[in-house]
């Protein structure tokens, strides 16, 4: 632990130059007493560090010095895979190994190369979850993650939509997948390979057992050809709606992208009025009513006759709340 801290020590100087004890104890969540003693046996194992006093003094390397000690181990550079999203990294138990691979990673550049890894890293960041989604509870999403990494079978207890509703199966874990704020675990179970919601499971164990990868298995291209299965799965169904043009480019901000995208395909061309007419795939009756009253008047189901039905009555339900004279 201690030789650890001392490297993390060495590479921080090198990295960020001149450093007060206070800085080095908040980065390295130690005493200053403790950064005191660790200085003093980096100096004693012939390590060029001298302090300069003062308010603006502090803690810094001998000009031209560069250590070699900057070797990645092999779970600091997987983690490297996820340097632009350390949230999802603290999630998968990887926040500590992802900030020691990164200042190793630093340390080893040239100056001009480091310089500009700290302007891409002030430029550019990526927030993986989905606007107003608060972050979903995956208790055993570091389990998940260990079982697909050791390739050992995984346990679980998963709740399903369907009945019988929580069932447990025996999983031959095959990849992670985060997709707009949530994790997906994609698993082999017998000879269907799917994917798992990792919120859905209530309970989760390591088997000792070796599970079988298949041979030639791409996790992306996997996850391409089921998110496309899954998406023609869920609209089984489409409305014809007449609408604004305002209203159709208002759609890719608020619906799911596989309605919007679909809406504009099939759009014809606004009339005088700026009206036109498109067809928006839907996962049910229910579904896209709920879905089209976020155009509210900019929009009128023209088909299916049950949607449009659905429709007025929610108008007359309005009506008799907001103009209860009117209605009577």
């Amino acid at each position: 632990m201690r030789a650890s801290r001392l490297v993390s020590l060495l590479l921080l100087l090198q990295t960020r130059g001149r450093m007060t004890a206070q800085e080095l104890a908040d980065e390295l969540e130690v005493s200053v007493r403790t950064v005191y003693r660790d200085v003093e046996s980096l100096g004693a194992s012939g390590v060029p560090v001298y302090a300069d006093r003062g308010p603006a003094g502090g803690y810094q390397l001998l000009d031209g010095y560069r250590t070699r000690l900057t070797g990645l181990t092999g779970d600091e550079a997987g983690s490297l895979f996820l340097a632009g999203v350390p949230g999802p990294a603290a999630e998968l138990g990887l926040g500590s190994v992802l900030a020691a691979a990164e200042l190793k990673l630093r340390a080893s550049l040239p100056g001009e190369l480091a310089g500009r890894a700290d302007r891409v890293r002030e430029r550019f960041h990526l927030d993986a979850p989905g606007w107003f989604r608060a972050d979903e509870p995956t208790p055993f999403l570091a389990t998940v993650a260990d079982a697909v990494w050791r390739e050992q079978q995984l346990e679980v207890r998963y709740r399903r939509w369907k009945a019988p509703r929580e069932v447990t199966r025996t999983l031959a874990p095959l990849g992670v997948v985060l997709k707009a704020g949530r994790w997906y675990l994609v698993a082999a179970a017998g000879e269907r390979v799917t994917a798992y919601r990792v919120v859905n499971i209530l309970d989760a164990r390591i088997r000792d057992e070796p599970a079988a990868r298949p041979a030639g298995f791409d996790l992306a291209a996997f996850w391409r050809e089921w998110t496309d299965r899954y998406e023609s799965s869920v609209y089984t169904a489409t409305a014809t709606v007449r609408m604004t043009a305002e209203a159709l480019a208002r759609m890719a901000y608020i619906f799911p992208p596989e309605m919007s995208r679909v809406a504009r395909a099939e759009a014809t061309e606004p009339d005088e009025a700026g009206w036109l007419t498109t067809r928006v795939p839907i996962e049910s009756v229910r579904h896209g009513h709920i879905e089209l009253l976020k155009l509210g008047a900019d929009a009128e189901v023209l088909d299916p006759p049950e949607l449009r039905e659905r429709f007025a009555t929610t108008a007359r339900g309005l009506m008799a709340t907001y103009h209860p004279a009117e209605e009577a």
